[in-house]
């Protein structure tokens, strides 16, 4: 059976700022903000959150299937899927738009600046889940707004258990809708940030949210993962990294570990474990989809 994974693709400009964005931007100057960094470093890479959860699943030997839309500029990011065997007959190939632009700025600690062209992503939700094939579980990773509502709700109503991962487009909901989205979902994962932001939006703790799905799994980067379930925090610590190259990507990896971990009917803090391992690998290379797991590591969890 597949994992079905609903997200962005997107292509990742990633920059190196050899400095600390906070001896460059004047907090008491933030409201007329006008900064330039002097990135030597650059490259591209193929990214997206639904591109790099599929990386993952594929790496730990599961069958990723992403539901994603491209531009007419994403041919070879399908022909790279197509030579990882990765099941690519859900993704779309817009010859009207440019795929997503991610461009990300990175500073010597690790701190990141973004900004994301969704291009092909404001179409997703023109591409339904496909019903007619076998999923075993899913995740609605950020995608354009619409097809993230849309797709939890036919996954919903197919019996299809999966998880809500609202990332970097929580904002763009409203308390009623997330209040749907999560009465849908079977599992929440989100970030420190996103789970401070998220129960402000509900006026909620943590502890009450978990109530409400099977399991609340909150990322903390360094510090590792916590996981709620019916109100009980569970703390998982992190694994140390051979290198410390690049984050990005590093949530998407851990990702992948909790869908393979749920398609195996491993229990959430099972699933952390392998996820906290994904994410000390992923961060030793640069890229969101440069890494390589080896089977004999995955046994150990």
């Amino acid at each position: 059976m597949s994992i079905l994974i609903s997200g962005s693709m997107a292509f990742d400009n990633i920059l190196v700022f050899n400095g600390r964005f906070a001896d460059q931007i004047l907090p008491q100057q933030i409201a007329r903000l006008n900064v330039s960094f002097l990135t030597p470093h650059m490259r591209s890479d193929y990214g997206g959150c639904a591109g790099n959860i599929a990386y993952a699943v594929k790496q730990l030997g599961a069958e990723p299937l992403p539901l994603a839309t491209l531009g007419k500029d994403g041919g070879h990011y399908l022909e790279r899927f197509q030579q990882l065997r990765i099941d690519t007959s859900c993704i779309a190939l817009r010859q009207d738009c440019y795929t997503g632009q991610c461009t990300i700025v990175t500073d010597e600690h690790h701190n990141q600046i973004s900004a994301f062209h969704p291009g092909a992503m404001g179409l997703a939700h023109a591409y339904d889940v496909p019903l007619d094939r076998p999923i075993a579980v899913a995740i609605v990773s950020p995608n354009a707004k619409e097809a993230m509502q849309l797709h939890a709700q036919k996954l919903h109503a197919a019996g299809i258990a999966f998880v809500f991962d609202p990332g970097q487009q929580l904002p763009q909901f409203n308390a009623d809708e997330l209040e749907t989205l999560i009465a849908q979902a079977s599992w929440i994962t989100v970030n420190d940030y996103e789970a401070f932001m998220l129960c402000e939006k509900l006026n909620t703790d943590r502890a009450a949210l978990s109530h409400r799905v099977r399991g609340l799994i909150v990322t903390l980067g360094e510090n590792g993962c916590e996981g709620w379930q019916n109100g009980e925090r569970h703390a998982i610590a992190a694994l140390p990294p051979q290198d410390v190259l690049d984050p990005t990507g590093c949530g998407d990896a851990w990702r992948g570990a909790l869908l393979y971990g749920l398609e195996k009917g491993w229990d959430l803090l099972r699933c952390a474990r392998l996820g906290n391992y994904m994410g000390s690998v992923k961060v030793a290379h640069r890229g969101p989809q440069n890494y390589q797991i080896q089977a004999a590591d995955i046994q150990a969890y």
